[in-house]
């Protein structure tokens, strides 16, 4: 019993010393805020009328995302880095959990991005100001 708790408490101590590295190395909170590059993902058919991690239905038709951490109704501005057009969204959900992605957005966010045929497309994010 003695060696599992002391095992335990090690693994304790080793993973509050970790680093968070979620989005990635191209993050910043500096200056006017948060702001992060990354590839980005959308959702739809599949997740509509779905609960979302904050309790709300998910709707394809809004301009809603999906972020690891930022707080729930967060408004963020998304641009697509190929075509430089941007949307700006509210976040709602938690994800996305595919490895390298750092937003999912809606279907109807990723039809202003203009990302449907793509599927994923480098992306920076802003956190706007409440």
């Amino acid at each position: 019993m003695r060696p599992t708790l002391l095992i335990l408490g090690l693994f304790s101590l080793l993973a509050g010393c970790a680093s968070n590295t979620i989005d990635s190395p191209r993050t910043s909170t500096t200056g006017a805020g948060y702001s992060a590059t990354g590839n980005a993902s959308y959702y739809g058919a599949q997740h509509h009328g779905k609960k979302t991690a904050n309790g709300e239905r998910f709707d394809q038709n809004a301009l809603t995302a999906a972020h690891r951490s930022l707080p729930f109704g967060s408004r963020v501005q998304v641009t697509n880095l190929r075509n430089d057009k941007t949307v700006i969204v509210r976040i709602n959900d938690r994800g996305p959990f595919a490895r390298g992605r750092i937003i999912d957005v809606s279907k109807k966010a990723a039809e202003q991005l203009d990302m449907l045929r793509d599927g994923v497309v480098p992306v920076s994010i802003k956190l706007l100001e409440p």
